[in-house]
């Protein structure tokens, strides 16, 4: 979700370089709202003057004989903060967050093709920033950052019309022999840093990765080619995951842990089961008939107890 700068813009009073300072103290008594003026030259601006420098120049021993007769330009900050009405606001907000802190509340100036089209002030600024940051949280899974279930549903009823894709289904097995055995929190841990092994693995595989919650991620690849990213999720999981047990649980294979039933038993340590469903071969009609073809894949691969992965090809 990307907001332009020039989206929020608001209108600027402007006035040329030659105007005196005499008529700039008038404006900002006529209009208290006024944090700034836009000095524009031929409508590409080329300054900044703003009420509080604005005075504390004509505050100083000399300044209001000095100044006050003579043009803006003198005193207004040449150097203001300017963008294209194309940068992002996450861009700005790091740019003006950046200047000093005489400067760090002045407007920012919005221009395209060089020439004024508003200003955005400071505040303006961090509401919209936060409004969108809240925005995207809503879409995002807290736990591991990645797309949570709303864009995956939109992501998903967007494969029928892709000529190709595949879809990989990627579940953790005994996963919560797992969290029961270790607690939550490294429970959570693992989940992140499967996630993070997903998010690695697929980065170069231009592949859209989300989290449907727990221990269930999805990923679509843009292509067929799935088998090497497979084999290499697999490998990535495999080698992380010791780190996860102690020694005498990794030595053994197994944890002593109640089952689904409430039994207490030996349970295989974590793996790493992917459902792979491609269109190579077969032209689905609907998201649901992926997602059931998806479920029972997966339940075949969680039948073997090893890291696997198996395609519907």
């Amino acid at each position: 979700m990307i907001t332009y700068i020039g989206n929020i813009i608001e209108n600027a009073p402007i006035v040329n370089p030659e105007t005196k300072s005499s008529e700039i103290d008038q404006l900002f008594k006529e209009h208290p709202n006024y944090d700034g003026i836009v000095v524009s030259d031929q409508k590409v601006p080329i300054g900044l003057v703003t009420r509080s420098q604005f005075y504390q120049k004509l505050g100083t021993l000399y300044g209001f004989n000095v100044y006050m007769g003579r043009p803006i330009k003198l005193i207004m900050n040449p150097s203001p903060l300017i963008v294209d009405f194309f940068t992002p606001l996450t861009e700005v907000s790091s740019l003006a967050m950046q200047r000093n802190q005489e400067q760090l509340y002045d407007n920012v100036i919005v221009t395209q093709d060089s020439e004024l089209l508003g200003i955005v002030t400071i505040r303006h600024l961090l509401t919209q920033l936060a409004d969108i940051q809240a925005k995207i949280a809503t879409y995002l899974n807290p736990l591991t950052g990645l797309p949570g279930n709303q864009l995956i549903d939109e992501k998903l009823a967007e494969l029928i019309e892709v000529e190709a894709f595949t879809l990989l289904y990627i579940d953790l097995d005994f996963f919560k022999a797992f969290n029961d055995t270790y607690g939550f929190q490294e429970g959570d841990r693992m989940i992140q840093k499967t996630a993070s092994i997903i998010k690695k693995v697929l980065s170069k595989e231009n592949a859209f990765v989300g989290h449907i919650g727990g221990d269930d991620f999805i990923a679509m690849l843009p292509h067929h080619a799935y088998i090497m990213s497979c084999e290499e999720l697999i490998t990535a999981f495999n080698d992380a995951r010791q780190s996860f047990y102690n020694e005498r649980d990794w030595e053994s294979g197994f944890v002593f842990a109640e089952n689904r039933n409430g039994v207490k038993e030996n349970i295989p340590l974590v793996s790493l089961s992917i459902a792979v469903i491609s269109n190579e071969k077969e032209v689905f009609r609907s998201v649901d008939e992926i997602i059931n073809i998806a479920t029972t894949l997966k339940k075949n691969c969680k039948q073997l107890h090893y890291s696997c992965y198996i395609c519907n090809c």
